[in-house]
């Protein structure tokens, strides 16, 4: 008998409010749908020290990252590089970041971005660990700036792509993973990603929810509320498979290969 491999939701950010009354809940039944593991996102030095410590509550189940937002870029101030530096250093944490620019919104000045962006990548290289990156409406300067730190970096993963081909190939071109979720199920946004999504080495692809953000709005029954969760990334990847023309096994085995190995699961025991 084949077993179903079990999964790996490579963006979820568990340490969010809204978990914060049924985490446990949350967890057991992502668990109970097949996921495995959870890397816990930290997008700003307080959510980071909260990742970590769940990553301490159950370490076989989860890796964390450690890192700034670009939202949050203006906050990052020189003297907090060194606090940073040791969360990075961290056991539990696979990866630094979510880090990159958003032009987007400009909750942060591009300048900030760009200067909390750069310190960032330079941790990454000093720690050996790869980068959980976020880009929206600032490809070039993303791409620029990646480029000055290639191939000193231990790897990188485009968090949450939703952009054009032209984004994607060079993110490929660059040598990046690529994560996709549940926008790939939004028939409004998502549409040219079931498209491109054919187009991501299988030995390159991740899945994620970004748990709360982003449910799928494809779900049936729809839930009664708006919060994603992780339990509903088997979902994200069937549609996956589907739109590339592959098995949901041969997706999810794939996919959970490639963010143990990113993550240092095996290394984390």
């Amino acid at each position: 008998m084949t077993l179903t491999p079990r999964l790996v939701d490579i963006g979820l950010n568990l340490a969010h409010d809204s978990f914060a009354h049924d985490r446990d809940h949350v967890v057991a039944t992502a668990r109970a749908a097949g996921v495995a593991h959870m890397v816990i996102t930290g997008s700003t030095l307080d959510s980071t020290v909260a990742a970590i410590e769940l990553v301490r509550s159950d370490p076989a189940t989860f890796r964390c990252t450690a890192g700034v937002h670009p939202h949050h870029a203006s906050e990052l101030r020189a003297d907090d590089l060194s606090r940073l530096r040791e969360l990075l250093a961290a056991p539990e944490v696979g990866a630094a970041g979510e880090c990159g620019l958003d032009h987007f919104r400009n909750f942060s000045t591009p300048e900030d971005q760009e200067r909390a962006f750069r310190a960032q990548l330079e941790l990454a290289v000093e720690c050996g660990k790869p980068v959980f990156l976020h880009q929206r409406d600032a490809h070039d300067a993303f791409v620029a700036i990646l480029k000055d730190y290639l191939p000193r970096l231990a790897g990188g993963v485009a968090h949450c792509f939703t952009g054009a081909e032209r984004d994607l190939r060079d993110y490929l071109d660059l040598g990046l993973s690529v994560g996709i979720t549940g926008w790939i199920c939004d028939e409004r946004r998502g549409q040219h990603l079931r498209e491109l999504v054919r187009l991501i080495p299988l030995d390159r692809l991740m899945a994620e929810t970004d748990a709360p953000y982003l449910l799928p709005r494809d779900l049936n029954p729809k839930p009664s509320h708006r919060r994603n969760e992780p339990k509903y990334l088997p979902h994200v990847v069937k549609t996956i498979a589907a739109c590339r023309g592959e098995s949901y096994g041969a997706v999810a085995a794939a996919t959970t290969r490639n963010a143990l190995e990113f993550f240092g699961f095996q290394a984390s025991g």
